[in-house]
Order: C-alpha cells, then sequence, then structure tokens
C-alpha cells in the first residue's frame, strides 16, 4: 500500500504585515507568504497593483474573518505621477494612449486642482481593475478589447497633497509627488489621471507605495526576503512576525462579554444585554480575548456575526 502523501501546511492564525515587492501581483505575494508559512488558510485585505509596493496585511486561518472588515479602511499612499502621458491603466504598467504637452504649471494651479480632488468625489475606476461585471473582473475584458463603460462612484478622498514639485519645476522629469489618505473604493491611478486632465495635459501613475492601513498606523513591514531568513532559523522565529487576531480589530467598537453571554452567541443566540453602541462590534471575552464579530441592534441587543472557532462552546444557560 502506498503511503499518503502528509500534508505539510499547518492551521495558524495570526496577521503578516507584508511589504509586497514591484512586479508581484497581491495574490502572487499573498501564495508566496501562506507557502512559506505553511498555513492552510490565507487571505489578503486590498489588492495592490503589480506596480505598487508596501503594506498588505496578510489573514492567517480565523484572521481572514475580519478581512472584510479591514478592506474598508483607510489608507494612506505615497505616489508619483507623470503627467504628459495617459496609459491604458493608468499607470506605468500600462501602453500609452496619449502624449501631450506639460504646461507652465505653479504650485498655485497644481494646488487648486488637488483640492478639486479632495473630499467627497464621484470618481471613475479604472478599465483595467478587479471589479467584476457579469462575474468577470474588468480588466479580463478589457484584455480581449471589449469596449468598456464604467459608471462613476462615490469615494472619499480625506488628503491629496503635493509633496514635492522640484522634478517638474526645475525643468527636470514632469513628475509630481504626492500623498494620498483614502477610503474604500477610492483608485489612485485614477485620482492620479483625473489629476492630469484638470492640470490639461494627462498623467499616470509612475510609482506607488502604500504605507498604511488602518488600523496599523506605523507599521513594521517584513519584506519576501526578511520572511525567508526568519524561515531559515526556524519555524518559531518565523511566527514571531505575525500580530494576534486582535490586533487586526482596533477599529471596531469592543464589547467585553462574561461567559454565560459567550456561551450564548456561540451557538448562535443573542445577547440582551441593554448595549449602549450601536452597530458592528468586536466582541471580546473578560480576559480581553477575541472571540469574533458582532453587531448590536436598535435595542441593544448583541448578536453574532463571525465568531472565531476558540470562542466559548459550552451549553447556553437554561432560561
Amino acid at each position: 500500500m502506498s503511503r499518503q502523501r502528509r500534508n505539510r501546511f499547518r492551521r495558524l492564525d495570526g496577521i503578516l504585515l507584508l511589504d509586497k515587492p514591484r512586479g508581484l501581483s497581491s495574490n502572487q505575494a499573498l501564495q508566496q507568504a501562506r507557502r512559506l508559512f505553511e498555513a492552510e488558510k490565507a487571505g489578503h485585505t486590498g489588492s495592490l497593483d503589480p506596480l505598487a509596493t508596501g503594506l498588505l496585511p496578510v489573514c492567517f486561518g480565523e484572521a481572514t474573518k475580519i478581512a472584510g472588515g479591514l478592506l474598508g479602511a483607510r489608507k494612506a499612499y505615497d505616489t508619483v505621477a507623470r503627467l504628459g502621458v495617459v496609459t491604458d491603466t493608468d499607470d506605468a504598467d500600462g501602453q500609452p494612449l496619449r502624449q501631450r504637452p506639460v504646461p507652465v504649471l505653479d504650485l498655485a494651479t497644481i494646488d487648486a486642482a488637488l483640492r478639486a480632488l479632495t473630499g467627497r468625489i464621484q470618481q471613475r475606476p479604472p478599465v483595467y481593475s478587479a471589479l467584476k461585471r457579469g462575474g468577470e473582473p474588468l480588466y479580463a475584458k478589457a484584455r480581449r478589447g471589449e469596449t468598456i463603460e464604467v459608471e462613476p462612484r462615490e469615494v472619499e478622498v480625506h488628503a491629496f497633497e503635493l509633496r514635492s514639485a522640484a522634478d517638474l519645476l526645475d525643468c527636470g522629469e514632469p513628475l509630481l509627488r504626492l500623498h494620498v489618505e483614502c477610503g474604500s473604493g477610492t483608485y489612485v491611478r485614477s485620482l492620479v489621471r483625473d489629476l492630469g486632465e484638470a492640470l490639461g495635459c494627462g498623467a499616470h501613475v509612475a510609482e506607488l507605495r502604500r504605507l498604511w492601513v488602518d488600523p496599523f498606523r506605523e507599521p513594521r513591514l517584513w519584506t519576501p526576503g526578511d520572511l525567508e531568513a526568519l524561515a531559515a532559523r526556524g519555524r518559531h522565529c518565523l511566527d514571531a512576525c505575525l500580530l494576534p487576531v486582535e490586533a487586526g480589530m482596533a477599529s471596531w467598537p469592543q464589547l467585553a462579554v462574561g461567559p454565560a453571554q459567550a456561551a450564548r452567541l456561540s451557538y448562535g443566540q443573542s445577547v440582551d444585554g441593554g448595549f449602549a453602541t450601536r452597530g458592528p462590534v468586536a466582541i471580546l471575552d473578560q480576559d480581553g480575548r477575541a472571540l469574533g464579530l458582532g453587531e448590536v441592534d436598535g435595542a441593544g441587543c448583541l448578536r453574532p456575526q463571525r465568531l472565531f472557532s476558540w470562542a466559548c462552546s459550552q451549553p447556553p444557560a437554561r432560561t
């Protein structure tokens, strides 16, 4: 009888703050990390284009249950816009579509264009994006040459600021170095594209780096090289760079529950505790360990949404 191949993947819970290198898709970076950690289950929170670098939170195991909440978190980027050239992907990886001369610009003109793209604005996502239509990503349709009309949608841009225009104003390369802070669904490529149109010459993203994602405002990032070096020293060294699941739940209002309440929640039953907080919450036990996500309705009743596997599973108390 042949021996079955041993499954080398393991149960692993935690969050990795990966510094994604340029040239990899988010899924490629995710799969590299998953294989290195030998994790059974993994997911990332918010795609980065292959051109982009920087923070890609990777959730292992039970942490994948909070990934959806992290997708909607506020994010910050530094980007470099190249003026004068429009590409089909709105970044340097695309094919040039139009080239126009860059007019004489001053700081006041640039700042006014940036302000007009700040706040709650209507934005048209790039044609080459992971948004789906008919169950298929738009980029797949675009690669086949299909004509695609993308409807504008409302997004929130908290900050769109000029870091430096020295390259441009000193008669060097037509580059603007910019800082962006934005909410869920905002495309930096679209912001740069629209900025270029406002300045009368077009533009595309030449460089893009994600700096932080709430609640990871000052992240300690790990490059693939860092992780390879840790893995060579042993699995315990590699695992030490993971954050606990609780670290990713800091943006949710937190509710602590007692053992009897935790037991009811683990069986899918609601808890009528007269909770003052309303809406989505992180549920903790009395020792501060996360049990999962829930929601408090208008009557102050806590209902479980997604609980972690280690949540209390003792039978609920009889009433």
